[in-house]
């Protein structure tokens, strides 16, 4: 995404990249790594644009400077958006990629995109992610003929990084704003707020939102410990090859099967398998994700 599909005549040339992201704090919805690049020749005329850390813009003025970036045939720019699925399904697997890991492989990508279309980067700016100089060094090591500066609030110090930092964090927003919910719940609402932990709008989202069997929608990183609090009333669901686990080691197992019917899912005698299909009957949370009951596999 972004203008990494074709290659200006002036990337030829020694160029600059920056490289910032939007949306790591958040519980909902994506993170967004953006990079921006031009020729090295072009800095000076970069520091001129107004490109400024996009945290102190306000949200009219970061669109305006974004839409202005995109016309401007002198720069390039992309974007990385990992979905809140990826960063939880990656954060609780049984080899778990932390968060830090999972930013610097953005960063990484980024990188590697512009050079397999054939930018030639001399130097990239960094805002970092962990320890500066050991950041630093990874990059280095991984792309040895690029000079890398990674610091803190880089986005504030190198314009190239402020524009960086407008692209990630318009893209997350509009992301936000146009986000098609997988859900088809009655109930449902979009006035989740920031989605920033300590915004009372999402908190008062979430606790809307909560399922206590299927958890949160995908819009919500429930990997987050924010997440956490709304589970205590969460029923413990036991699968049926723990509960077999637990018999051959034990004789007997420990835990109650936990039955739907315990926590409110009404069922209903099937007339034909028509009926079954048709899901009529069954709980809306299965309804609204077309779920059927297989009797053979």
């Amino acid at each position: 995404m972004g203008s990494l599909g074709q290659l200006p005549i002036w990337a030829s040339k020694p160029c600059i990249m920056g490289i910032d992201e939007a949306g790591r704090g958040p519980v909902l919805g994506p993170m967004v790594y953006g990079c921006l690049y031009c020729a090295r020749s072009y800095q000076k005329t970069l520091s001129t644009l107004q490109f400024a850390d996009s945290k102190t813009l306000k949200e009219e003025k970061r669109e305006e400077l974004f839409e202005e970036l995109k016309t401007n045939e002198s720069i390039g720019w992309a974007v990385d958006v990992i979905d809140p699925r990826d960063l939880s399904a990656k954060m609780l697997k049984k080899t778990k990629i932390n968060l830090n890991e999972i930013s610097h492989n953005s960063a990484i990508g980024l990188v590697r995109k512009a050079l397999d279309l054939g930018v030639l980067l001399t130097e990239v700016y960094v805002d970092t992610v962990g320890d500066p100089e050991k950041y630093r060094v990874k990059l280095s090591e991984i792309f040895p003929t690029i000079k890398f500066v990674v610091a803190k609030k880089a986005d504030s110090l190198y314009p190239v990084v402020s524009g960086a930092s407008i692209v990630a964090k318009v893209t997350r927003d509009r992301a936000l704003r146009d986000w098609v919910l997988d859900e088809t719940a009655e109930n449902m609402q979009r006035n989740f707020g920031s989605g920033y932990p300590g915004d009372p709008e999402t908190k008062a989202w979430l606790d809307h939102h909560k399922h206590v069997v299927f958890g949160f929608p995908t819009l919500v990183r429930f990997s987050w410990g924010t997440c956490n609090s709304y589970s205590k009333d969460n029923v413990e669901v036991l699968w049926e090859s723990d509960a077999n686990d637990e018999d051959e080691s034990n004789g007997r197992a420990s835990k109650r099967q936990v039955k739907l019917t315990d926590i409110g899912f009404t069922g209903v005698k099937r007339k034909s398998e028509d009926i079954e299909s048709s899901g009529k009957g069954r709980c809306k949370f299965f309804q609204a994700r077309k779920l059927e009951l297989l009797s053979q596999f």
